[in-house]
């Protein structure tokens, strides 16, 4: 008893056929584009373009300094940091108490000294800390309704001794930056 298996005849495969002829690949850089807009004549915006180029990258590899009137902004070295200047927290009292309503700690603020002069005398306002960091705004006391209100400003100690010099012989204003 024999038996024939259809499936497993042979399977057809396609004659074989010859690789037509082609060039090789080659891949073009930036160099045979330039060789041949030299050799077709365009030699002067070329070498324009190329000169140009050139002298950008000298001028902004030689000059790191901004140049006077550009807006760019300064490089700063993060090797030497700017040395920190230690900040005391100085309790100021300031003549218009609704002004200091307005603060909240972290607001900035500059403080101007006004002597106690008649209005319409002599003396004028000075600026005393400029851009003083507000620390505190304790509640005001409901004593004395024209004693103004305290604030606690963060500010150098010189900064600190001149407001506190000022403060016993001016008044008191501030403006929020």
């Amino acid at each position: 008893m024999t038996t024939t298996n259809d499936s497993l005849s042979p399977v057809s495969v396609p004659a074989p056929c010859a690789v037509p002829a082609f060039e090789p690949v080659r891949v073009r850089g930036a160099r045979p584009h330039l060789r041949r807009a030299l050799r077709r004549g365009r030699r002067v915006p070329v070498v324009l373009l190329a000169l140009m180029a050139a002298a950008l990258a000298v001028a902004g590899a030689v000059s790191g300094r901004p140049s006077p009137g550009s807006t760019k902004a300064a490089a700063v070295s993060p090797a030497r940091p700017a040395p920190a200047v230690p900040l005391v927290s100085a309790p100021v009292r300031i003549a218009d108490a609704a002004t200091v309503r307005l603060l909240r700690p972290g607001d900035r603020v500059d403080v101007i000294a006004a002597p106690h002069a008649p209005p319409g005398g002599e003396g004028e306002a000075r600026v005393v800390a400029s851009g003083a960091r507000v620390t505190e705004v304790p509640r005001a006391d409901g004593d004395v309704p024209d004693a103004g209100a305290l604030v606690v400003l963060s500010v150098p100690r010189a900064t600190a001794a001149t407001l506190a010099g000022a403060g016993v012989t001016s008044r008191l204003a501030v403006i929020v930056c």
